[in-house]
């Protein structure tokens, strides 16, 4: 009986081969091709000889020689280079490839070849008659002489003879080029991160959970749920404090105020709710969505809720009049996520007409519309430190530089439908993905430095694996993520991890 073959598909096969090559030449990624002495030699004379024949044939200024020590030895590259009177101090110097008889008619000996300018008036007489020097032409700066050329052809691409540019004119005066070798791309280097590992699991809802947040004060945390619930939770000990009833659907987004004791939910039957955590309950409504609530977000400044929907739009609230300041129109589908900021712009916005807005505030209207997802935007996330943003979609994540949107870079390699972003000031990114995948990201680099998929709580399908929302609490130390198995997982850094990199 002969053994079956796995057949694999060509794309599964093509990306196995780059993997291989990849893990083969992985280490010499970032590291310049070694020169080779001999070869380096070679071409800078070849270019020498085709960039600047035309001028090395002119005089090479008397301090040259001085800081050669008065050796006169031939230069790395072959070309030989003679004295004149050896006892006499010398004003000029003729060197170079184009041998320079006394008079015509002389014939070219090694005695006729080269020799000393007779006096200062006829070194002068030839200066005027050569080509406009650089430094006749632009006083700031002074043009290489050819000892210049000699002595630094054979130095790296970045070291410069002190004061001098390392530049040359040629014969018409025209623009120079310079002995400029390429620089040999480089890999940024990553900031390490230590790994991340799970160390609780919290259960007590009966349904998916689906948003998560962390008060201020780093005491408690608050979840909400496909159980039509809001549940707070001790941060340190795990423990249920207080569970409050009030939406008839699932609660799909959750927010504690650090102005005032407010606690803001909204879901997906329409409702937009405020409760006072000094009483707990709910003391606003906020009316005007036409469907289910998505996201919500609080302005860090001033008392505004900003709200997204199913209905396309996201409506920005005054807090306490309970007024809808703005509807935001433009989305052409669900607006997935919203975010909040001090400075402009001061609403992002995400949505499933795979498009992210960023709005003028004051005006209600999109300043910026991006358009390089292919797909859905579920997550939107601002880097807490820097003027900057990343957006998660099933194609790729991306980052951002505020205030016009300019793309940054992709970071790729988390193919699933990202439901949530979380990034601390440390620059470790989190991508939480419906298959129950989370990826750990180098925010500068976009390297990815850990995969974690958690396994289910006992008693739910491996189907229900999947990851609705993250956060970090405020110390940054510990990662609290709300997931389909019914439980909130709370990840903190693994302190034995060795710092290498």
């Amino acid at each position: 009986m002969v053994e079956e073959v796995q057949k694999h598909s060509v794309h599964t096969l093509v990306f196995r081969s780059l993997k291989r090559t990849h893990d083969m030449f992985v280490a010499d990624n970032a590291k310049p091709i070694p020169l080779d002495e001999e070869s380096h030699k070679v071409k800078m004379a070849v270019k020498l000889r085709m960039e600047y024949g035309s001028v090395l044939h002119m005089p090479t200024l008397k301090e040259n020689l001085r800081e050669k020590g008065g050796s006169n030895t031939g230069d790395p590259y072959g070309h030989k280079q003679y004295s004149g009177n050896q006892g006499q101090e010398l004003e000029y110097m003729i060197t170079g490839t184009h041998p320079y008889p006394p008079g015509p008619g002389v014939a070219l000996t090694a005695d006729t070849k080269i020799q000393r300018m007779p006096s200062e008036s006829a070194a002068q007489s030839l200066a005027v008659a050569l080509p406009p020097s650089q430094s006749r032409l632009d006083a700031t700066r002074t043009a290489a002489g050819v000892g210049d050329i000699y002595r630094h052809a054979g130095m790296s691409e970045r070291s410069q003879p002190p004061g001098v540019p390392m530049t040359v004119m040629e014969a018409g005066g025209n623009k120079n080029s310079a002995l400029m070798a390429k620089k040999a791309p480089t890999m940024p280097k990553p900031q390490w991160h230590p790994p991340w590992k799970l160390y609780r699991v919290i259960s007590g809802h009966l349904g998916w959970v689906r948003c998560i947040a962390v008060e201020p004060g780093n005491q408690w945390f608050v979840t909400g749920s496909a159980d039509r619930t809001i549940k707070i939770w001790d941060l340190a000990s795990g423990k249920l404090k207080l569970s409050l009833t009030g939406h008839i659907s699932t609660v799909r987004g959750v927010i504690v105020s650090a102005r005032s004791p407010y606690l803001f939910s909204c879901g997906e039957d329409k409702q937009v709710k405020c409760w006072d955590l000094e009483y707990n309950k709910v003391i606003r409504h906020y009316h005007g969505h036409l469907s289910a609530v998505y996201g919500l977000d609080l302005h860090p400044t001033i008392d505004v809720l900003v709200t997204c929907s199913r209905d396309s739009t996201a409506r920005i609230w005054d807090v306490r009049t309970k007024a809808s300041v703005h509807t935001l129109s433009g989305h052409t589908n669900a607006v997935a996520t919203v975010k909040c900021q001090a400075a402009e712009p001061q609403i992002i916005t995400g949505s499933h007409d795979t498009t992210i807005r960023l709005w003028d505030l004051v005006a209600g209207k999109t300043r910026v519309t991006l358009t390089n997802h292919k797909k859905s935007v579920r997550a939107v996330v601002l880097h807490p430190r820097h003027y900057t943003f990343a957006s998660g979609s099933p194609d790729n994540i991306k980052q951002w530089k505020f205030p016009d949107g300019n793309f940054i870079q992709n970071l790729s390699g988390h193919n699933a439908i990202i439901n949530t972003l979380a990034v601390n000031s440390d620059g470790v990114l989190v991508s939480g993905a419906d298959n129950g995948t989370m990826h750990f990201w180098d925010w500068r680099t976009g390297y990815n430095f850990q995969r974690v998929h958690a396994a289910v709580q006992p008693g739910s399908l491996d189907s229900e694996s999947g990851i609705f929302a993250c956060v970090f609490d405020q110390s940054e130390s510990r990662l609290l993520t709300a997931e389909a198995d019914k439980t909130i997982k709370v990840y903190r850094e693994d302190d034995t991890a060795l710092g290498k990199m």
